[in-house]
């Protein structure tokens, strides 16, 4: 096969979207169209210029043999899949994603008048919230899509409290199994043979 530099692919655009996981929940299994959340899903903003991070990860053990220095096989101990990014807008969605909690509108006096103050109560035994996660990116027309089911937020990062810096929310998710997958990877590229 001939080096081609037209195969060279970046992503310059995407989005991400999520949604509560759910058996109601209908995940995607087409490309949608460009700047559309699928439905039931809300879209995260944007997200810092260093991207998203995708990173599939399989773990294997050797398999040695009496008649072999070299392993005869490896054998799959776990696998995962995680999502990593860096989330800029300040808004419903991207909050309670990094605080693990919901708002809640306070209320005061009988009968209870809203205020239109919020409060996000922090547990000392927070409750883990499964999403599904919908990953997009294109090159001009050419777009890509990772669907993953279930996931939760694995680890977050802090918050820089700056007068010349935005607020930012980091946050790694991790895909939980759902029916023996991870998840999917969508795309229309003509990279497939005979496609």
């Amino acid at each position: 096969m001939a080096n081609d530099a037209k195969k060279i692919r970046f992503a310059p655009n995407g989005a991400l979207y999520v949604a509560p996981a759910s058996e109601s929940l209908v995940v995607p299994t087409d490309l949608g169209t460009a700047d559309t959340p699928p439905t039931g899903y809300k879209a995260l903003g944007y997200v810092d210029e260093g991207g998203v991070t995708l990173t599939p990860a399989i773990e294997t053990q050797p398999v040695n043999a009496w008649q072999s220095a070299t392993a005869v096989l490896y054998n799959v101990t776990s696998a995962s899949f995680s999502v990593k990014a860096t989330l800029q807008e300040t808004n419903e969605v991207t909050t309670e994603l990094f605080w693990g909690a919901e708002w809640v509108e306070q209320t005061a006096g009988e009968p209870a008048t809203p205020t239109g103050v919020y409060r996000l109560d922090l547990t000392s035994t927070p409750d883990l919230k499964e999403i599904s996660l919908v990953v997009d990116w294109n090159q001009g027309a050419i777009r890509n899509r990772v669907v993953i089911p279930r996931a939760m937020i694995s680890d977050r990062g802090a918050i820089q409290l700056s007068r010349t810096e935005n607020g930012r929310f980091e946050l790694t998710m991790e895909a939980l199994d759902s029916a023996g997958s991870l998840g999917y990877v969508l795309t229309n590229d003509d990279i497939v043979e005979g496609a």
